[in-house]
């Protein structure tokens, strides 16, 4: 069997997506694509234009019109993000765009010209692309998709400890409950809803360690 060479990764807020798919990429020489930081680089730049986060018709014209960047990952993995020109990597996970990009990411227009850019990026192959809606919308015929998931309060303890490592002082339960919060924005959209695509692999990330779950999906993977 031959390796797959587009790999789509869902699932929710802190699941694991992006620790996962960084190193995935590592291990099988392919480029990692954390597209949910592509809605937080819009987010950015609506609340850097002075936009309200809720005005469907300026946010969508924003991202229309906005140049997104997503470079080659370096030695440690992380890849940068520039929007018209401005690295913006080190500030998307802020508390104003935190609570910003769940509105943002919802409007249909939005996700249209993030999912046209998305599918551009797959378009070499070589590639892990890791969301909310990549297995079900942005690469529907991706080679392996995966689900990854975890509860609530493991996601939530998972975010707290990032926000503090970033410096950020906020209390357990108030992460909790944006996270549930965002969960509901996130399931319940209209536009592109989160869920497992068909044919997807579910993988609990909080009963198994982050290098066990690469080793898993190296497995539904194939060989070269």
């Amino acid at each position: 069997m031959s390796r797959s060479s587009t790999i789509a990764i869902d699932g929710p807020v802190a699941a694991g997506k992006s620790a996962v798919g960084t190193l995935l990429a590592a291990r099988l020489g392919y480029r990692f694509i954390d597209t949910g930081v592509m809605y937080r680089a819009i987010t950015w730049a609506a609340l850097k234009d002075g936009l309200d986060p809720e005005d469907e018709a300026s946010v969508t014209a924003l991202a229309e019109r906005s140049g997104i960047e997503v470079t080659e990952g370096d030695a440690s993995g992380v890849s940068r993000i520039i929007v018209n020109g401005h690295d913006v990597t080190g500030v998307l996970r802020t508390k104003e765009v935190e609570q910003g990009v769940s509105l943002v990411s919802r409007f249909t227009g939005v996700r249209s010209a993030m999912v046209a850019r998305q599918r551009a990026l797959a378009g070499e192959g070589m590639l892990i692309m890791a969301g909310r809606d990549i297995g079900t919308v942005v690469l529907p015929d991706a080679d392996l998709k995966i689900f990854l998931t975890a509860s609530a309060e493991e996601r939530a303890r998972r975010r707290h400890q990032e926000m503090r490592e970033a410096g950020q002082t906020v209390e357990l339960e108030q992460v909790l409950a944006e996270l549930i919060q965002r969960d509901k924005l996130d399931t319940e959209r209209a536009n592109s809803p989160l869920r497992p695509a068909d044919g997807a692999f579910v993988l609990n990330t909080e009963s198994i360690g982050i290098e066990q779950v690469v080793e898993r999906i190296i497995g539904l993977a194939g060989d070269d």
